[in-house]
Order: structure tokens, then C-alpha cells, then sequence
């Protein structure tokens, strides 16, 4: 399994030729608009940084050999009165399993985090304002306990809405040690890049 950060919560996931796009933005600061030919794509809600499928093209040519679980949660932490509600997406492929929180707002509740527990790939909002902080972000990465950790929905220079936090806010909180940047923004999941784990930041 391939996974590809395209900027701020949109990824590229590709299993066996089949490629599976996940919140598609536009108008992010820093990041082009998600474009290009798909197998299919899901969004967490309908917000313009995460809902952009104009240029896209879904072409369903090939039988899907992803599993994809939805649960239902809200964007912000008073069951959606600010900013509505958010599906976390759970992806099962080569027996492997990605879970894109989209813009989650909250702790999870023990339910939840029963669903998503131990998962391999946690894509986790880090950034604030919109979503978790980078200390609730903490705590529901501590809650999941996934193998690999990438935050998302931040910002880093010129990249993400200016009310963001920052990349370094975040990862500030672990072990220099469990840090690792990729030179670029796509992550080969394989068995020793699983069993090394930690939080993996990919780069634009």
C-alpha cells in the first residue's frame, strides 16, 4: 500500500492499481487544488478544504480492494452546534488499516477509539481552531495507540490557514527520537516501516 500527503488533510491511497482520494481540498494556502483520476474518493465533510471533486475524475474501473468503514463524529467538541458533523474514515487493505480522522473536533469516546485501537496509520488534524489542538491531538493519538502517527491539517511556512498551529507545536510533544520526515510526501507501508513506527511527517 502507497499513501500520499497532497497537502493539509487530502491523501492519495493506492492498493493493487485502485486509488482511493480522501478529502480533497481547494483554496488551501499553500497546497494546489486536488485534481486528477480516481477509483474513489471520500470526504469527511462538506467544507471546501475537504470537499473539492470538481477536478476529479472517478472512473470506477476496477473492483475495489479496499474496505471502508465510516464513524460518525462532529467537527467541533459540542456535537456539532458550531461547525456540523465529520466522518472518520477507516481504510483496510493488504491487511493493512489507515484511519483519516478528517476534521475531528473532540476526544473520542471509548466506542470510538474501541473501533480505530491499535490501527496501523493514524492521519490525525493537528492544527487547532478548526479541529483538535495539538494537546488533544496528543491525546486521542495516546487513546488509538496506532503503529504510525501523521499529523495533518496544520501549518508549516507559507502552507495552511494562518489561525493554525504549527507542525512544530506538535511534534514538539514527542521524543525527538520518534520523529521521522520523509524527503518527500509518499509513504511505502510495508512491514518494517510499520514495525519501525512513530510519527512520520511527509513533506511538500
Amino acid at each position: 500500500m502507497k499513501l500520499t500527503w497532497l497537502g493539509h488533510a487530502c491523501f492519495l491511497l493506492e492498493s493493487d492499481g485502485y486509488r482511493v482520494m480522501l478529502d480533497p481540498c481547494q483554496n488551501v494556502p499553500g497546497v494546489e487544488n486536488t485534481a486528477g483520476e480516481v477509483d474513489a474518493v471520500y470526504c469527511s465533510h462538506q467544507h471546501f478544504d475537504h470537499y473539492y471533486t470538481e477536478e476529479l475524475r472517478v472512473t470506477n474501473r476496477l473492483l475495489s480492494p479496499v474496505t471502508v468503514q465510516k464513524i460518525a463524529s462532529f467537527h467541533d467538541e459540542v456535537q456539532g452546534a458550531k461547525r456540523g458533523k465529520n466522518t472518520i474514515h477507516v481504510l483496510t487493505a493488504e491487511g493493512i488499516t489507515v484511519v483519516h480522522l478528517g476534521d475531528l473536533g473532540h476526544l473520542l469516546d471509548a466506542e470510538q477509539v474501541a473501533q480505530i485501537q491499535h490501527c496501523d496509520v493514524l492521519l490525525v488534524p493537528v492544527g487547532g481552531t478548526y479541529t483538535l489542538d495539538v494537546h488533544t491531538a496528543k491525546q486521542v493519538a495516546d487513546a488509538v495507540a496506532p503503529r504510525i502517527i501523521i499529523p495533518m491539517h496544520y501549518r508549516k511556512g507559507e502552507m495552511g490557514f494562518e489561525v493554525l498551529q504549527t507542525l512544530d507545536e506538535f511534534t514538539a510533544q514527542y521524543d525527538a527520537q520518534s520523529v521521522h520526515y520523509l524527503p518527500d510526501n509518499t509513504l511505502e507501508l510495508h512491514d518494517e516501516v510499520l514495525a519501525h513506527g512513530g510519527v512520520i511527517v511527509p513533506q511538500k
